[in-house]
């Protein structure tokens, strides 16, 4: 098949996006309703099992259009029940997913890129540089695999996976269009209905797509601030350079102003020993968080090679927590979950073929002055 006659892979297409396409094909756009019910509610792989649909239609999208899922390389189960999946992506690199179980509540952590761009100092993913944005079918696939994971899809596709988050390898927001359609699906009641409060995207702070996010969706939204000042956040997030911390907590107001509830921003605060886990950096935080209807979720770090940081030890997290609680904010400490298979927050690396060259640059922080 040559590159002009490649087939539609339907199983990322946005509802509206598929209403297109059968128009496109000279069908009824209720079909769209029809096929996404078939692929995300069913987890359908082939037209054939569309048993709704006349067999003309269904030899017409056996034609132009498919079902295709990313590859699973590997899958790792951890004591604690922590699932982890390699998969691989169009770019030929690969990139990882975690479902996390807790009682009743199974959170999905997804990935949006393969790499990251945007090189924040602590972070696993962001050393290894960027190679390319996912699909929305290799985003939304992740779902299906987490699904398909607990046996049947049929009778598990509406219970097994009660949360996702954008939280995985890469910045969402800079693989907007592709993202959105996914969430989108995430929240379709034809599809996964997962409420918006329980799909969550996570950013370092892209200003002005927080801004156009607040235009398409009302999922919740967390920010990834890690510093309580703009001189240690330029270090730690470099996007702050472009976006400072005031800049952000503006553009999370205006998000929330435009949600027809009351939500709040959820802050991710990774708490990195002797960097900005001191007494005096609590203190700055609680006036950033003040400055905005939020609650901290503090991660310990989780040590990778050559980073050049440390875990704080225990007395130290709790003591920044105490600070933080006894100031009025709503504050967790995000136990590790699957760090024996490299599936903690910040671990996430997959194969990628970095196309910045970053990773051969780069330099362990605390030989950048740091420690």
């Amino acid at each position: 098949m040559t590159e002009s006659t490649k087939k539609v892979n339907l199983l990322g297409m946005s509802p509206a996006k598929l209403e297109v396409f059968f128009e496109e094909i000279g069908e009824k756009k209720f079909r769209a309703t029809q096929v996404i019910k078939w692929i995300h509610q069913l987890g359908a792989s082939s037209f054939e099992e569309m048993t709704n649909i006349s067999k003309a239609l269904r030899l017409k999208l056996e034609e132009v259009a498919e079902i295709r899922e990313p590859e699973v390389l590997l899958e790792k189960v951890s004591k604690d029940g922590t699932k982890k999946w390699v998969i691989r992506t169009e770019s030929g690199s690969s990139v990882e997913a975690v479902l996390i179980p807790d009682g009743d509540r199974k959170t999905l952590c997804v990935s949006s890129q393969v790499g990251c761009s945007l090189d924040c100092s602590f972070c696993s993913t962001g050393k290894q540089g960027f190679n390319s944005n996912l699909t929305a079918a290799e985003i939304i696939g992740q779902l299906r695999i987490a699904i398909r994971s607990y046996g049947d899809y049929n009778t598990t596709s509406q219970r097994v996976v009660s949360n996702v988050v954008m939280m995985g390898m890469g910045e969402p927001l800079m693989n907007f269009d592709n993202v959105v359609d996914a969430m989108t699906l995430m929240m379709e009641d034809n599809a996964y209905c997962l409420s918006k409060r329980r799909v969550t995207l996570s950013t370092a702070g892209v200003v002005p797509a927080i801004d156009k996010l607040a235009e398409v969706t009302d999922v919740s939204l967390a920010v990834s601030i890690h510093a309580p000042n703009d001189d240690l956040r330029d270090i730690l997030v470099p996007i702050n350079k472009r976006y400072p911390i005031n800049d952000l907590v503006d553009a999370c107001n205006r998000y929330l102003g435009k949600l027809s509830d009351k939500r709040v921003i959820t802050v991710e605060y990774t708490l990195i020993n002797g960097v900005n886990d001191k007494p005096e950096h609590a203190k700055q935080l609680l006036k950033v968080l003040r400055r905005m209807p939020s609650k901290l979720n503090i991660i310990p770090f989780n040590p990778f090679p050559n980073s050049g940081y440390e875990r704080p030890t225990e007395e130290r997290i709790l003591a920044f927590k105490e600070i933080i609680v006894h100031g009025g904010i709503v504050t967790t400490v995000r136990r590790t979950r699957g760090d024996e298979i490299d599936a903690a927050c910040g671990q996430l690396v997959g194969q990628v073929e970095d196309r910045t060259r970053r990773s051969q640059k780069y330099i362990p922080v605390v030989q950048q002055g740091l420690e």
